[in-house]
């Protein structure tokens, strides 16, 4: 009997050894609510403390009176899923160190949700500071200790809308200063950003002016004067007092990107906030007419952006063209998340719905951070701009801000105006929509609040310009054919109209979901009858024109329209194309070729190194993804544009193959296409924690994989396989798995995990 005691007594203690606070808590999709910031920079402030300073503090205002809750749960052991929560909510750290929640305590609740977990107490009150934790049991009946008290404050107003972390500041120091003449001095901070720029000089008579130069791009070892488009450049003179002093470069607002609804979507641009002041994008500097010698010490680039974690997201292969690509990506993310709304780029500092729908994308895998997509989505909801196309996409922005995060507030909140998005009201009688008929009416555009004076429908961007290398069409449409019905905006509308059908399903809105499926098929239908030319095997540009181009096949395969028969056929006249397409059509050119499972393809689109690719970008000198491929393809393009950054989303999400299978990750579908890549390695931010993925190929032999799976969720693993009979090991025991296509499907829980397929077919 003592015997058997002390065994349990064992048991239990190395059990409760895995007993791990929850981590990374979330108000509302922020985690650093209780961060208090002063002009861009962080503090040492608590909450209560910024109320009665008198600085003028930034704080993330939570803009609910009910709000969520999100955490990460940990544990030592595999296979854990959360059983069941406590949250404890108190208007005073000090209650709620003793465990007196005055606000409201959810008790003991048997469920498994960790994101988006709602509050259900009275509702909170405006401009208060309130306080939380959280504790949770496991499937393993392991009870955690409450994790640590997080603070937040709500705003003024609580009208739902997304809460928001203020622009932050990151001072940075040169990479390179060099003397370069007498009197002259060339910086490079090794990176372009949006900043402004502070400097520590000296002069003996008071007399001095010193001339700085400021720009993107540089030529012989000098600031290039003249870069041509929009690429920026600038030049200020600054006048020197008597003694050592430091110095800030106040830039001049551009009205390039500062004149109000100066186009032709009737929108006003995102303006900088008056606690940080305007900002100028620049990688490089030079000091003129200054004897003393500058050091490195002397220059601060004060670099703004939206809070990021720079070491949230990693990638290495033995692809190192692969690597440079995701380095460039990656980064642009953060460096063009200086107004904390996704916009354009520098030149019109706009928000548009095709930038901010790769953006998303891009900043889910780079960071674990949602509010900025929200918040932007929300913005461009009620600020629409010119294409139809893009009218379209605020539907499939939605649903990744559902898939991703797994809150369905958002839905809920918003659910009307993003069925007006789906265009039905230009629906005509044979099934597909057309800008051309005359159903667009001033009923319509007050709908879909746009402010313009017409949509017409864009299918690519710029549709003019210069051919160059790899195309035999002027602009980057593919030489596309208008019509009054077009392949691409209808492409997009069925998908709208599919996507849609899932909110309303999500939402418990059975009789929209029925019918917005219904419709969805229909366009799916008739699609296929009219634009798809059996003879030559792939789809035309519309109803009136035999020409093909290859963002109408792109379009419809990206999205999941093609029949299993004809998928072949499509893929190969997508590979005749090559990248015709500009840099945000490439998101959906490897969306449809991943789709086809075209994974050499794919890869070889990524790694490529011709004109038209991620690395011609950085051959140019750029340091943040362009808006065009080259110059002589946009004359007029800028070099900080996001929407070139697919390879930040694709490169994980497809290649690496990592995305929610379930919404909130509570499944993750890991689905590597390594084609010939030999290794590669990815930790990727999710809602729920790290995913951490590693392979090594050898193609047509094996296939190792190693996973860590975050706890309360689990993962479906799909391994690579185009043989006949296989041997597959998961964890070092022989299991049979499911094949599936060119796959063998395997069912894993959360830790780490070592799976490994071999091709026992007969050579």
């Amino acid at each position: 009997m003592m015997r058997t005691v002390f065994f349990f007594i064992m048991a239990l203690s190395a059990l409760l050894s895995h007993a791990q606070a929850p981590s990374r808590l979330r108000t509302e999709l922020l985690e650093h609510t209780d961060r208090v910031f002063l002009d861009g920079y962080l503090t040492t402030l608590s909450l209560q403390e910024a109320g009665t300073a008198i600085e003028r503090y930034q704080v993330a205002a939570i803009r609910s009176a009910r709000p969520s809750f999100s955490w990460v749960v940990n544990s030592g052991a595999s296979n854990t899923l959360q059983a069941a929560y406590r949250i404890q909510v108190a208007s005073s750290r000090e209650k709620l160190a003793k465990g007196e929640a005055d606000i409201w305590d959810s008790r003991k609740v048997k469920s498994g949700h960790s994101v988006a977990v709602p509050f259900e107490g009275a509702p909170l009150q405006p401009s208060r500071i309130y306080y939380w934790n959280v504790k949770t049991w496991d499937n393993h009946g392991v009870e955690s200790p409450f994790s640590e008290i997080k603070g937040f404050i709500t705003a003024r107003e609580l009208d739902g809308k997304t809460a928001q972390y203020p622009l932050q500041i990151t001072d940075e120091y040169p990479v390179k200063v060099k003397a370069i003449g007498p009197g002259s001095t060339f910086i490079d901070f090794g990176k372009a950003a949006f900043g402004k720029l502070r400097l520590t000089l000296r002069s003996d008579s008071g007399k001095d002016t010193v001339t700085i130069h400021l720009g993107e791009h540089s030529v012989n070892g000098r600031v290039d004067r003249k870069p041509g488009g929009s690429v920026r450049y600038t030049v200020y003179q600054l006048p020197l007092i008597a003694g050592v002093h430091t110095y800030t470069i106040k830039f001049r607002p551009d009205g390039r990107n500062t004149r109000r609804k100066a186009n032709e979507s009737g929108v006003d641009p995102v303006f900088m906030p008056a606690y940080i002041g305007e900002v100028f994008p620049f990688r490089y500097g030079e000091i003129c007419n200054y004897i003393p010698p500058v050091t490195d010490k002397d220059i601060v680039r004060q670099s703004v952006h939206y809070p990021f974690d720079d070491g949230a997201a990693a990638f290495h292969s033995s692809d190192s063209v692969l690597n440079n690509v995701w380095d460039l990506c990656r980064y642009s993310v953060k460096a063009t998340s200086f107004l904390g709304t996704y916009v354009d780029g520098d030149r019109e500092r706009l928000p548009y719905e095709a930038d901010a729908l790769i953006n998303q994308l891009c900043h889910y895998y780079a960071d674990r951070e949602f509010s900025m997509a929200r918040h932007t989505l929300e913005y461009l909801l009620y600020n629409a701009t010119w294409p139809t196309e893009w009218n379209l996409q605020p539907v499939l922005m939605a649903w990744n801000d559902y898939r991703f995060t797994g809150n369905k507030d958002f839905l809920e909140q918003y659910y009307d105006d993003l069925k007006a998005k789906t265009l039905l009201a230009l629906k005509e009688d044979n099934g597909l929509i057309s800008t051309r008929t005359g159903k667009m009416t001033t009923a319509f555009y007050r709908s879909i609040h746009f402010k313009g004076k017409a949509l017409r429908d864009i299918v690519d961007w710029p549709q003019s310009g210069n051919a160059g290398n790899e195309k035999e069409q002027g602009g980057e449409a593919d030489g596309y054919v208008f019509t009054t019905y077009n392949t691409v905006v209808n492409a997009y509308h069925y998908e709208a109209l599919r996507l849609m059908s899932r909110i309303a399903g999500v939402l418990n809105r059975k009789r929209d979901q029925q019918f917005y499926e219904a419709a969805a098929g229909n366009v799916k239908k008739q699609f296929n009858r009219l634009l798809f030319d059996p003879k030559k095997g792939h789809y035309k540009d519309g109803v009136e024109t035999d020409h093909s181009s290859l963002h109408a096949n792109m379009f419809p395969l990206a999205f999941d329209m093609v029949p299993e028969k004809n998928i072949e056929q499509v893929a190969a006249f997508i590979r005749s194309r090559r990248m015709a397409c500009s840099v945000y059509g490439a998101q959906f050119l490897l969306d449809a070729v991943y789709e086809a499972d075209d994974a050499g393809y794919g890869l070889a689109l990524l790694s490529s190194t011709g004109e038209r690719s991620w690395y011609n970008m950085i051959r140019a000198g750029s340091t943040i993804t362009m808006e065009a491929w080259d110059n002589r393809y946009k004359p007029n393009q800028d070099w900080n544009h996001a929407w070139g950054a697919a390879p930040a989303n694709i490169i994980p999400g497809r290649l690496m193959g990592v995305t929610p299978a379930e919404p909130g990750f509570e499944k993750i579908c890991i689905r590597p296409r390594p084609a010939s890549l030999r290794e590669a390695s990815l930790k990727m931010p999710s809602i729920r924690g790290d995913i951490r993925v590693s392979f090594v190929n050898d193609p047509g032999v094996r296939f190792a994989l190693q996973a860590a799976i975050p706890a309360n969720t689990t993962a479906e693993v799909w391994l690579p396989f185009s043989g006949k009979k296989y041997r597959l090991l998961v964890d070092g025991s022989v299991q049979k798995g499911t094949l599936s296509g060119a796959f063998v499907k395997v069912d894993i829980g959360s830790g780490r995990h070592t799976l490994r397929i071999e091709d026992l077919s007969e050579k």
